[in-house]
């Protein structure tokens, strides 16, 4: 019996001395596990601030009449796009066109007594205060045709600037007040929209930048733009600041007072990864990375903005790593793969070197 347990004292340690050697194999050697790999590469990414905006034309005003008359003609329709200078509508202007007759009679009057005294001052006949007196005089019959020629120009609306009419509000015959509206005009070939960010995000916003909105009006359609103006001020009661967009509008589909949801996009270069190598593990993050070799190691990481798929390394990479894509679930430190989209480099099934092979992923992933 006392024989026997050295016997199985030395089974055990060559058991152990087994494991010893096979340990190494288990951890790099053995069949290549398929993966798909990526190299990561710096490329174009945006920091994004959202919010709410409302649209506004560009220019925009509320036609009115400067004096009370009745409506004569109306030379527009409701909806109508008009040129700047266009009549839009014309009050009755008899009384004025017979005062301005009256007027230029006065004026023409006051001037050819002007042109008598000046000729009579000029050889000495009349004093020179009363040739003064005439020339006040006709100053001011031509200056009182110039305020008829007015009144009557007040009597015909135009469009000061070219833009889209709103709904009509005055027909031929109604009297129409200074208080009354004849209609709205807005130019909305090109559209302001101002939203709101938080102070917070202030750095991230620069002249310039580019502007994505979406509305409820247009589901699926996203508009572009960038931002014009950063108000110079930030309310102090919600610490935000008013940021204004311009967009070009030539369909006419934004409208003013319409509600957008804008995302504004501030360009610069990050590292940017799939998703799906992103590890989570509670609150850690890591990817498993390849060595020249094949062998995959799990590397610690810090993520940022996450959209479309994509996730930001902050920390933890450098460009022209390789790291594993799809096939996370199946690893663990050390183990050797393949990139899966290489293909086999003999025909009897023996996988390619995992460096060569992530090569060739790359390409596919290009």
């Amino acid at each position: 019996m006392a024989a026997r347990i050295p016997a199985l004292l030395l089974c055990g340690l060559l058991a152990l001395a087994g494991c010893d050697r096979q340990a190494p194999a288990a951890r790099g050697g053995g069949a290549a596990i398929p993966v798909t790999t990526a190299v990561v590469q710096p490329r174009s990414w945006s920091d994004t601030v959202q919010g709410l905006g409302t649209v506004r034309a560009r220019e925009s005003v509320t036609l009115s009449a400067k004096v009370s008359e009745i409506v004569e003609q109306v030379h527009f329709d409701s909806g109508q796009k008009v040129a700047a200078g266009q009549p839009l509508v014309t009050l009755r202007v008899d009384a004025q066109r017979a005062a301005l007759v009256e007027a230029e009679a006065a004026a023409a009057e006051a001037e050819q007594q002007f042109r008598r005294l000046e000729s009579l001052a000029a050889q000495q006949l009349v004093s020179r205060a009363t040739l003064d007196t005439q020339r006040a005089t006709r100053d001011a019959a031509l200056a009182r045709v110039r305020q008829m020629q007015s009144d009557i120009g007040d009597r015909q609306i135009r469009a000061p600037f070219a833009g889209v009419l709103g709904i009509r509000q005055v027909s031929p015959g109604a009297l129409l007040t200074p208080n009354a509206v004849i209609a709205t005009l807005d130019d909305i070939s090109r559209v302001y929209v101002d939203f709101q960010v938080p102070e917070a995000a202030l750095s991230r916003v620069a002249q310039g930048a580019v502007v994505s909105a979406r509305g409820a009006a247009w589901p699926g359609r996203s508009f572009e733009g960038r931002v014009q103006t950063v108000d110079a001020r930030i309310d102090p009661q919600t610490r935000a600041v008013t940021v204004r967009a311009e967009f070009d509008n030539p369909e006419g589909l934004l409208r003013p007072g319409m509600l957008l949801d804008v995302s504004l996009f501030q360009p610069r270069e990050a590292l940017v990864v799939p998703e799906l190598a992103v590890v989570q593990v509670g609150r850690d993050s890591f990817v498993y990375r390849v060595d020249g070799e094949g062998v995959v190691e799990q590397v610690p990481v810090r993520t940022g903005l996450r959209r479309e798929g994509l996730a930001e390394i902050a920390e933890g990479l450098a460009a022209g790593d390789r790291i594993v894509v799809e096939g996370t679930g199946k690893l663990r430190p050390g183990v050797k793969v393949v990139d899966a989209a290489a293909p086999a480099a003999a025909e009897g099934g023996a996988a390619a070197p995992a460096g060569h092979a992530a090569g060739a992923g790359a390409g596919g992933q290009g």
